[in-house]
């Protein structure tokens, strides 16, 4: 793909890319240990873990951020990924991007140490919701507000890279990421602005977020070894990782990319997005609005499913969610799905929530620029019941020219994005 489709800009460059996960920080250093099929899940030694059920994690624990926080980790590694990104892209060398920033953040809510150093700082009188209201008024906590409000990340990080338009929060639970893509997309496509800055970021491993997922009953329970946890598409899969991670991209009209010489790392061609309301944390039987999401990506970059010759899967490994995205997959591609190549970077990385999207979209633009997909790792057990070509423990050398990326999030909001290659 080397042009926009139509007058629009169908197809949006991808200028520049950052990336942190488990595995470490920089887009060379997670490729490098993504494709040698590396695990970053280990256990966790940020708060005790005895008498839980669940005791690993991706965490990224090599930031400098002291004490870490849910707001100040998601803060950190989304400067770094997006200084990585406007870096590489070039884009910012007059110190100002026109473009609109899109930022997937998880849900903001302090941590319990703040939540008790935000009381401590009023008088002791009176019920924990009363001391809360007299936090809320007085001068000295206007700190903990500021990093507590949900605009302000988004504002911060648009004011460090000179960003012209809106500065825009959004979060769709896992399929976050990869909604601040399309934003970016729709936004460059309309003419709104030559450029969008999306990011997807969470630090949102903690003892309560752990326990809330535990709850649930999503996450592995296989904590021995942490690296042979996640096992997705495999038949003894028992549930997801927590991770943390960040990741953004540098998107660009292409005729704004080309006026300034830029590098074109991949393209976005097309987004499908479609929700259900059949349950909070369950996927609809019927699994219609994973086949509308991944239609209408194809769709919506003027492709067939024929066209598709990888899937970035959601792939998180619990026992429902790879089933039903198998069941979505047979239902689009029919007859391709077989031939189609899958792999789950989860197998590796964990699931890092609300970046997750934008994180494998960032792998998928590497996949297709090296020729090389990376591994499902721990596959050594095949479902019976999902027929696809998994990608199995080590890397695959194959040329793609179309790739599909696929984010599936709680409450039932789905996202889809069609990815090329840049040749």
């Amino acid at each position: 793909m080397t042009g926009s489709r139509d007058l629009f800009a169908r197809a949006v460059a991808v200028t520049g890319i950052g990336m942190i996960t488990s595995l470490g920080r920089g887009v060379a250093e997670n490729w490098r240990r993504l494709t040698a099929g590396d695990s970053g899940i280990r256990r966790i030694a940020r708060f005790p873990t005895e008498g839980l059920r669940t005791q690993i994690a991706g965490c990224v624990d090599f930031m400098d951020v002291d004490p870490v926080t849910i707001p100040a980790l998601s803060r950190a590694m989304a400067e770094a990924v997006s200084d990585e990104a406007v870096a590489a892209s070039g884009i910012a060398a007059d110190g100002a991007i026109d473009g609109d920033l899109f930022l997937a953040a998880p849900p903001i809510e302090h941590d319990w140490e703040s939540r008790f150093d935000l009381l401590d700082t009023v008088d002791p009188g009176g019920g924990p919701y009363a001391r809360g209201d007299g936090a809320a008024g007085t001068e000295e906590t206007l700190p903990w507000h500021r990093e507590f409000m949900n605009g302000s990340l988004a504002d911060w990080l648009a004011g460090r890279h000179g960003c012209t338009g809106s500065p825009i929060t959004l979060t769709t639970a896992c399929a976050s990421g990869a909604s601040a893509i399309q934003l970016g997309v729709e936004s460059i496509r309309r003419g709104e602005r030559p450029a969008a800055l999306c990011i997807g970021t969470d630090g949102s491993i903690n003892s309560e977020s752990l326990i809330r997922f535990a709850l649930l009953s999503a996450l592995s329970t296989k904590n021995d070894p942490p690296e042979r946890a996640a096992k997705p598409f495999s038949r003894n899969r028992d549930g997801f990782v927590m991770a943390e991670g960040a990741a953004a991209l540098v998107l660009e009209h292409p005729e704004h990319a080309k006026a300034r010489g830029a590098p074109v790392l991949g393209w976005i061609l097309g987004c499908g997005e479609a929700a259900d309301t059949f349950h909070r944390t369950r996927s609809n039987p019927d699994g219609g609005a994973i086949v509308r999401s991944m239609a209408g990506a194809i769709a919506d970059a003027g492709l067939a499913p024929a066209d598709i010759g990888y899937i970035n899967a959601h792939g998180t490994g619990t026992p429902e969610n790879d089933k039903m995205e198998y069941l979505g997959i047979t239902e689009v591609f029919g007859d391709h799905s077989g031939r189609l190549a899958v792999s789950s970077n989860k197998s590796m990385i964990g699931h890092t929530l609300t970046a997750a999207g934008a994180v494998e979209a960032v792998a998928t633009v590497k996949a297709l620029g090296d020729g090389l997909l990376p591994p499902t790792i721990n596959y050594r057990e095949p479902d019976p019941n999902i027929a696809l070509d998994v990608v199995p423990n080590e890397a695959r050398a194959q040329k793609v020219e179309f790739a599909l990326s696929n984010s599936f999030g709680f409450g039932g909001q789905n996202v889809s994005l069609v990815l090329g290659a840049a040749g």
